[in-house]
């Protein structure tokens, strides 16, 4: 039975291609008891293989926090793997505002303490006691309302590429820590005020409103489904959006745009642009806004010493980030004192500049091609299973596909990073050969430590 995946994102990337298939984008969440959530996640894993389903997905006792990628034409089959359990019959599907077929590679479900860490004692409170869900003309109408606080319940570099006007964006890293600030910021208007907030799919909001029903808030309401259904309905209803700018999503897109307007400035130089990226040094990824021309220049860096890292030996990289463990944070923080263009806290809601609407057809600007994100394609071979220090020689076991003598191969690892490898010469169960087959233990000199949680991949470009 298989519990997880065992293509690269790479090889999924190139099947979805070959399949030619459309896929749905889409997230959804549920507050329920789940007793044995290692048995739920792993029946959930079996039943969306099948289905060609992909995503990240986070288990707990207290439910499912989901946002996933799935063919289209599968979609009725998955809602029926859903409706299975009890607490997911009709359950609503936020469908994304712009799909696109990359947005997730791999079906990944974690067991988690809870779906969002909130941080709170739900022993102290009733997490079902929430506020009154808002559709979106109903939402219009209340932030009209004077007597109305919006609040933002993301993170910050998630509000400043995109927010409703007016609202309250608090410069928090992390969801538990916008929930006491907000509290103390607001304690003078539990009675006289409308206490309104939203967040991406409205997982985030559904325990805050318990939360602040129980500091004693009076009316407390929240955005229903998030402003990914938000934006849905003021398309479809011809509505105003008080939204502005670009919604921050969890998946390879990074955005999704609900306005042409932009908000926000590149980190590095201050021109209008709301692009997210990664820093390209493995030794940092940090998550900032950067326009085309400062990726071209900077290589995709968020600062000089990023460039200058990125240049140096492998073996120079691998010790310089020895110990720390980023290379799978892919949102990390977003703030450094290289950036000074970084805007959070108190935010504007003036637009910078408008989308070129010669960019696509509907004037939106298109996420980046995996492709283009993907500067190497491989395929995974298998698993480092030691390495010997003094004579610097890994052992490896293949898993998939055979290794040859003259191939490009790549170690890849959180701590290791990625290490490109020509394999002159490897020993086989023990002996010289020119091949290595799926289940055989090959060994083969190594100028660098790697480590047990290294995957072997052989570069197919």
């Amino acid at each position: 039975m298989q519990l997880y995946n065992t293509l690269s994102a790479e090889e999924r990337a190139i099947m979805i291609d070959d399949a030619g298939k459309q896929r749905l984008t889409l997230s959804f969440y549920a507050y329920a008891k789940i007793q044995d959530p290692k048995k739920f996640r792993d029946d959930l894993f079996v039943a969306w293989n099948k289905l060609d389903a992909l995503g990240r997905i986070y288990v707990a006792n207290e439910g499912i926090n989901a946002q996933m990628s799935i063919p289209e034409e599968n979609l009725e089959a998955f809602r029926t793997t859903l409706e299975v359990y009890d607490f997911m019959k009709g359950i609503r599907l936020n469908e994304a505002v712009e799909h696109d077929d990359h947005s997730f590679l791999k079906l990944t479900i974690k067991v988690r303490d809870k779906i969002v860490a909130d941080g709170l004692n739900d022993e102290t409170f009733d997490v079902t006691d929430i506020g009154v869900h808002l559709k979106a003309k109903e939402f219009n109408e209340i932030l009209d309302d004077p007597n109305t606080i919006v609040v933002d319940f993301r993170n910050h570099y998630e509000s400043e590429v995109g927010h409703f006007k007016g609202a309250i964006t608090p410069d928090v890293e992390t969801f538990r820590e916008s929930l006491p600030i907000i509290n103390d910021q607001l304690q003078n208007h539990k009675d006289d005020k409308n206490l309104v907030m939203y967040c991406t799919g409205g997982i985030r909001c559904e325990k805050a409103s318990a939360y602040f029903k129980h500091q004693g808030f009076k009316n407390v309401f929240q955005l229903e489904g998030g402003i990914i259904n938000y934006a849905k309905q003021i398309e479809a209803e011809g509505l105003e959006s008080k939204f502005i700018g670009k919604n921050f999503v969890f998946d390879n897109r990074l955005g999704e745009r609900i306005t042409e307007d932009i908000i926000s400035q590149c980190h590095q130089c201050g021109k209008p642009c709301d692009n997210h990226t990664n820093c390209e040094n493995d030794g940092c990824h940090l998550l900032f806004i950067q326009c085309d021309e400062c990726k071209a220049a900077m290589e995709n860096c968020c600062s000089t010493e990023c460039l200058d890292v990125i240049h140096m030996p492998l073996v120079d990289q691998v010790r310089l980030r020895t110990g720390k463990q980023v290379g799978n944070k892919v949102f990390r923080k977003g703030k450094s004192e290289n950036l000074k263009f970084k805007h959070s806290g108190e935010l504007s809601d003036n637009s910078l500049a408008t989308v070129d609407p010669s960019l696509s057809e509907q004037g939106k600007q298109k996420p980046a091609d995996i492709r283009q994100k993907i500067k190497v394609k491989k395929v995974l071979l298998g698993k480092a299973e030691h390495y010997y220090v003094k004579a610097q020689v890994g052992l490896f076991t293949l898993e998939n596909h055979e290794l040859n003598s003259g191939d490009k191969i790549l170690i890849s690892g959180p701590t290791t990073g990625n290490q490109e490898l020509v394999l002159d010469k490897m020993i086989v169960n023990d002996a010289d050969a020119n091949t290595a087959k799926i289940g055989d233990r090959v060994t083969f000199e190594v100028p660098f430590r790697i480590r047990l949680s290294d995957k072997l991949y052989k570069i197919v470009n």
